[in-house]
């Protein structure tokens, strides 16, 4: 049985660091059943093909609504959101609309690797 459900996401810039991040904890996150944006997930799952994951849409095509979407509806445990602060966003108000979200439902969240390894820590202890 998995641990629970988590959603992976990653601006551009910020992919590589979540599929590096990804590989050192396969082992942990081999539990959960993983969301992620399209090219996220797609990268996931090309270089971890043992982890069970669902894409959604690209997520300025509708992605990280559909994340939305599932964390409103009480179906996540957590979301993991790599955010390039450095570059300019043309999707800000979706990841404003997340963040959101998240902070509304009480949904742990993180938006860095060192945050992502609470957050996953926390949902490995909590399960």
């Amino acid at each position: 049985m998995r641990n629970g459900k988590i959603a992976l996401i990653a601006h551009d810039a910020r992919k590589d660091a979540l599929v590096e991040w990804v590989g050192d904890h396969v082992t942990q996150l081999h539990e959960f059943s993983i969301f992620a944006t399209g090219t996220t997930g797609g990268r996931i799952q090309n270089a971890y093909p043992q982890l069970f994951v669902t894409c959604v849409k690209s997520g300025p095509l509708g992605g990280d609504q559909q994340i939305g979407a599932m964390i409103a509806e009480g179906m996540l445990d957590g979301l993991i959101f790599f955010v390039d602060p450095l570059s300019p966003l043309p999707h800000d108000v979706d990841v404003k609309a997340l963040t959101r979200l998240a902070t509304v439902y009480d949904l742990p969240m993180a938006n860095s690797a060192s945050t992502a390894n609470a957050v996953l820590a926390y949902l490995v202890s909590s399960k």
